[in-house]
């Protein structure tokens, strides 16, 4: 099973980016509230990104270097890949 780095858009409209080897069970983890403290105050959230990584490791190193991007940056990533997203009912 792979690792994926996701974005998800919160709430209030803040982005949130994290590492999961089960996108749509994170995302419905999250959207309990017992996912993250920043995402626990900002419900509901929903997949907005997503892509594999070959380990945790290179998630881990992706997941970084996605959380350096400035809102600007991770909203045109966002959009270079978002018709590519797993299709799922959490988070919408």
């Amino acid at each position: 099973m792979n690792w994926h780095v996701y974005i998800l858009r919160c709430g209030d409209d803040t982005l949130y980016t994290g590492i999961a080897r089960d996108l749509e069970k994170r995302v419905s983890v999250h959207n309990s509230g017992k996912g993250a403290k920043y995402t626990a105050a900002r419900l509901p959230v929903k997949l907005v990104y997503s892509e594999e990584a070959e380990d945790r490791s290179a998630a881990s190193k992706r997941e970084y270097a996605v959380k350096q991007l400035n809102r600007s940056a991770k909203i045109a990533l966002i959009n270079s890949k978002a018709r590519h997203l797993p299709r799922s009912s959490a988070g919408n």
